[in-house]
């Protein structure tokens, strides 16, 4: 199985850092937060990767190379300017095969076992969903009957964490367009399921809970 690593975006919320520094490069436990990410997906066994990149992208490309410094073959998906979640992935499918692949957003930090995820025969999509943070307390879909719904209660998170058939992106375009857009006529169908995670998730979307992560984790390291 391929893993995409969502990581184009500007960063605007982590501004000043991301003016200088790209998002991916911004460290969390003192390594860069896509290093966390690349060494998980080994230790998991899943070394085919694929990165979006556009902003100070050769910032990113020059520190990781081609990944075999951190265990993993990274393919590079470069974008003139950032295509969004949906757009990110669909200029990538030739990069990413015919088969299920593992798509992670590069701005979370969490301690979900990745070898475990799995896609069911009649899904297009599988999610992984966590208890609501304060900064999204209405939540995002619900779990019910571990499909993915609009409508029941109650709703979680989704954790940027999640396993797509490419056919999925099979009727768009190529361009500038959020993942919903995609999800959302799949989730209607009944062909998303769902699961919650109840271990550590962190959106690492703003310098306030970054800064909180690295405080959390540097009170966690052994003395």
């Amino acid at each position: 199985m391929k893993a995409m690593i969502l990581a184009a975006g500007f960063g605007n919320r982590l501004r000043p850092l991301t003016e200088t520094t790209p998002k991916p490069l911004l460290q969390v436990g003192g390594k860069p937060l896509l290093q966390y990410h690349l060494q998980r997906l080994a230790s998991a066994g899943i070394t085919d990767i694929v990165i979006n990149i556009s902003w100070l992208a050769e910032q990113i490309e020059g520190y990781f190379g081609d990944g075999s410094h951190f265990g993993v073959s990274i393919d590079w998906s470069r974008e003139a300017q950032p295509l969004e979640t949906g757009g990110g992935i669909a200029n990538a499918l030739p990069l990413l095969g015919s088969e299920p692949f593992l798509l992670i957003n590069g701005d979370v930090w969490t301690d979900f076992p990745l070898h475990s995820i799995s896609l069911d025969q009649d899904a297009d999509a599988h999610l992984v969903m966590v208890a609501n943070p304060e900064h999204n307390p209405s939540g995002d879909f619900a779990v019910a009957n571990r499909l993915v719904s609009y409508d029941a209660c109650p709703k979680y998170t989704f954790s940027g964490i999640s396993l797509f058939r490419p056919q999925l992106f099979a009727g768009f375009k190529e361009g500038c367009f959020p993942l919903r857009d995609v999800m959302r006529p799949a989730i209607l169908a009944g062909r998303v399921t769902g699961a919650v995670y109840t271990g550590q998730w962190w959106d690492i979307g703003t310098v306030e809970r970054l800064t909180q992560l690295n405080n959390k984790l540097n009170k966690a390291e052994p003395k």
